[in-house]
C-alpha cells in the first residue's frame, strides 16, 4: 500500500465520519422538531369549542413550522456535506441565489398567498368551521392552507379564495351573533301603543324556556329607528348564541305579526307598481285608483 493511498484512505475516512456526523445531527434535529410540534398540538387539545379552535390553529402552525424547519435542516446538511465530497459550494450558492431570485419574481402571487396565509393562522383570524365574509362571499370555512381558503356558501357551492386576495374579513362565528328586527307602523298609529306591545313581546320571549337557551342578550326594544312620510320604523335588537340569530329573528317576527293582529295594530305595507308605457299598464292603474282617464 503506497503512502499516497494511505493518505487518501485516511482522508476519505475522516470525510466519511464528518458526513455521517452531519447526517446524524440532521436526523436528530428533525426528530426533535417533530417531537416539539407534536407537543404543541398535545398541549392545545381540549374538549371546549374555543380550545378546539385553538387546537386547529396550533395544528396548522405546527405543520408549517415542521415543514419549514425540515427544509432548512436538509438545506444546511447538504451545504455542509458538499465540501466533504470535494465540491466547491460557491457556484452552487450563487446558482441557488439566482434561482431563488427568479422564483421570487415568477411566483410573487404564490409568495403573497403563503405570507398572508401564515398571518391568518398566526393571528387566529378564522379556522376551519368558522362562518366568514370575505371578498363578497359568505360561507363556512371548509379547508384552510397557507395558499388558499375554501368556503361553502349558502347555495352549497365551493368557493376557493387565494389568501393573497383576502383583505377585510368578517368572522361570524366568534362569541355571539346579533340580529336587528325592524317593523314599520303607519304614521297615523300611536307609537306608544306599538312600543308597549313590543316590550310585552320581548318580555314573553325572554321568559320562554324553549328559546331562552338561544339568547345571549335581549331581545330589547331600541325604539324609533327612523321617521318617514309613509310610516315610523321601530327596531328590536337581539344577541344569540352562534348560528341562531336567523331562527330567533324569524320567531320574533312571527310573534310580532300575531300580537299586532290580535291588538288590531296596523303594520305598514309597501306596494310596488311597475309603470310601463302601454295600454295594459294604464288600465291597471285606472282600475287600482278608481279614476277613469278620458280618452
Amino acid at each position: 500500500m503506497t503512502q499516497s493511498f494511505r493518505v487518501w484512505l485516511a482522508d476519505a475516512g475522516t470525510r466519511g465520519v464528518r458526513i455521517l456526523a452531519i447526517v446524524i445531527v440532521a436526523l436528530v434535529c428533525a426528530r426533535l422538531l417533530k417531537a416539539l410540534t407534536r407537543r404543541m398540538v398535545e398541549i392545545a387539545k381540549s374538549h371546549t369549542r374555543v380550545a378546539q379552535m385553538r387546537e386547529q390553529q396550533t395544528r396548522t402552525m405546527a405543520g408549517v413550522v415542521y415543514s419549514v424547519g425540515v427544509t432548512l435542516i436538509l438545506a444546511v446538511a447538504v451545504l455542509m456535506a458538499l465540501p466533504e465530497l470535494g465540491f466547491n459550494i460557491t457556484p452552487v450558492a450563487a446558482a441557488a441565489a439566482v434561482a431563488s431570485l427568479a422564483f421570487g419574481f415568477g411566483a410573487q402571487n404564490l409568495v403573497k398567498d403563503f405570507i398572508n396565509g401564515f398571518f391568518i393562522v398566526l393571528e387566529d383570524q378564522y379556522v376551519v368551521g368558522d362562518t366568514i365574509q370575505a371578498n363578497g362571499e359568505t360561507g363556512r370555512v371548509e379547508y384552510l392552507t397557507l395558499r388558499r381558503t375554501v368556503l361553502r356558501n349558502p347555495a352549497g357551492a365551493i368557493v376557493t379564495i387565494p389568501n393573497s386576495l383576502i383583505g377585510q374579513v368578517s368572522n361570524l362565528s366568534r362569541d355571539w351573533s346579533q340580529a336587528f328586527v325592524d317593523l314599520t307602523v303607519p304614521t297615523s298609529e300611536h307609537v306608544g301603543r306599538a312600543l308597549a306591545m313590543l316590550e310585552k313581546i320581548c318580555g314573553d320571549f325572554r321568559g320562554d324556556p324553549d328559546w331562552s337557551a338561544a339568547l345571549v342578550d335581549g331581545p330589547r326594544v331600541l325604539g324609533v329607528e327612523s321617521l318617514a312620510l309613509d310610516g315610523t320604523v321601530l327596531r328590536l335588537q337581539v344577541r344569540t348564541v352562534l348560528n341562531r340569530k336567523d331562527d330567533v329573528a324569524r320567531e320574533l317576527r312571527r310573534r310580532i305579526k300575531l300580537a299586532f293582529e290580535q291588538a288590531r295594530i296596523p303594520m305598514h305595507q309597501t306596494h310596488k307598481v311597475d309603470f310601463r308605457e302601454d295600454a295594459t299598464a294604464a288600465a291597471a292603474v285606472e282600475a287600482a285608483s278608481g279614476v277613469h282617464t278620458p280618452d
